[in-house]
């Protein structure tokens, strides 16, 4: 028997007992709704698809932009044989044999093979470097699809020898046009079932749907499914398509770059003085279900390190949301949580205390440690008046002013500057009235 005689089929048809998202994968270049910015006219990969020369790739971006049925459609438009996996399921041994069938099938059959690797992020090293040297090679040709950053996920070698493309959301009117093909499609869509979907329905499947193709087909299968016919034709309303579409999943993974890069934003945004950003941010985490501790923290640092002085009770506000947040749990944790994140956005800024201590850590890492003053050293012990232990000490609070010159340091050393932002002005002030003088 022909070692490749029970092999799926190339181009099936699509069984309808298959979710619809599934039936209505494009197989050709052509039909493919999307990612203008990667294929077109003139774009690296059409031009890589269409003169058959593709090495490997790794497609990046977010759940139902198109990763998996662009792979498919390479395969189908460059008459390669398409080997998928899925890196959650599959181990060493199941990459092993589809290797070695590539290299069958080739010697055979003289077939390419696309081994198409879902969620490729989730391979280890291990299973990482023993893709390396066919792929190096060139059979099979290694297509890897991935919602994280390949850069932080997948080992160097590997993305060292592939290209990386990034699909992006897609847009209002490509979910449209999505939609509007799966209602028609007679062989694999309810083109045989009258389908009447109200304006604002779509409108609103399309915007909600976030640039998830799959979610928009899967919120319009619930809704034909489910919605008896009037007169033999199905009606979707803008009511029953928000009964059938699900609260969406925010790409948000607690361990990965879009869990960094949404607090890195929602401190920028506090930082920056956008309550409106900042606010955003903090809704995005909470909706996708972060640790309300792991928030309240960030929010208290930021007051400390970001307003600092120049409005002390951003710290004192952020540390109580910290400890209401605790108590009273979600969701109404979310309300001091806003409060302490408008509060320091709206707050003057001040990074002169943070700034301080750097330099300081900085200055007792790289310089020779100074010793202690004799007159500032603990003198409260038996026999340390002997050892000239707090000799000459002058108590600031018996000079006028609560202030007396003495020195604190055997060296001078300048640490903390304050701005004239806020309450930090005062300190300002004070210090340039005692010392004599501005300080540089």
């Amino acid at each position: 028997m022909d070692l490749f005689s029970e092999e799926r089929p190339e181009d099936p048809k699509k069984s309808l007992s298959e979710p619809l998202a599934a039936r209505m994968r494009p197989t050709r270049l052509a039909e493919f709704a999307g990612q203008t910015h990667l294929l077109g006219p003139g774009k690296i990969l059409t031009r890589a698809i269409e003169s058959d020369k593709i090495s490997s790739l790794v497609f990046y971006g977010p759940p139902g932009t198109g990763k998996t049925t662009l792979a498919a459609v390479i395969s189908h438009e460059t008459k390669a044989h398409f080997e998928p996996l899925n890196a959650v399921t599959s181990n060493v041994a199941e990459i092993r044999k589809a290797i070695a069938d590539a290299k069958r099938r080739w010697k055979l059959k003289h077939q390419k093979t696309i081994l198409f690797i879902d969620e490729i992020h989730r391979f280890n090293k291990a299973q990482q470097d023993v893709l390396m040297p066919d792929v190096e090679r060139g059979n099979p040709v290694l297509i890897g699809a991935t919602t994280h950053n390949p850069f932080f996920s997948i080992v160097s070698p590997l993305l060292s020898r592939s290209l990386i493309f990034e699909l992006k959301p897609l847009g209002g009117k490509e979910i449209e046009l999505i939609l509007k093909r799966a209602i028609e499609d007679k062989t694999s869509g309810f083109g045989n079932v009258s389908v009447q979907i109200a304006a604002d329905a779509m409108a609103f499947l399309c915007k909600v749907s976030d640039g998830d193709a799959r979610r928009a087909l899967n919120a319009l299968e619930r809704g034909v499914l489910t919605t008896p016919a009037t007169e033999g034709t199905v009606h979707l309303t803008r009511e029953v398509v928000e009964e059938c579409i699900q609260k969406k999943a925010v790409v948000y993974d607690a361990d990965e770059d879009a869990h960094y890069d949404t607090i890195s934003a929602f401190i920028k945004s506090m930082r920056g003085s956008d309550p409106d950003a900042a606010l955003y941010y903090l809704a995005k985490m909470l909706y996708a279900g972060e640790d309300t501790r792991f928030i309240a923290r960030r929010i208290v640092i930021c007051a400390a390190e970001d307003v600092g002085n120049a409005d002390p009770q951003a710290l004192v506000l952020a540390n109580a949301a910290l400890q209401v947040s605790e108590f009273i749990g979600m969701p109404e944790a979310r309300i001091p949580l806003a409060q302490a994140a408008v509060y320091i956005a709206c707050s003057p800024k001040s990074n002169a205390a943070y700034l301080g201590i750097e330099n300081a850590m900085k200055d007792i890492a790289e310089n020779k440690t100074l010793e202690v003053p004799s007159h500032l050293k603990d003198a409260g012990y038996k026999g340390a008046k002997s050892l000239g232990h707090g000799e000459g000490y002058k108590y600031a609070h018996d000079f006028q002013g609560h202030h007396v010159e003495q020195e604190y340091l055997t060296e001078k050393r300048s640490y903390y500057t304050p701005t004239e932002q806020g309450f930090e002005k005062n300190f300002k002030e004070y210090l340039e009235k005692i010392r004599g003088a501005p300080r540089k």
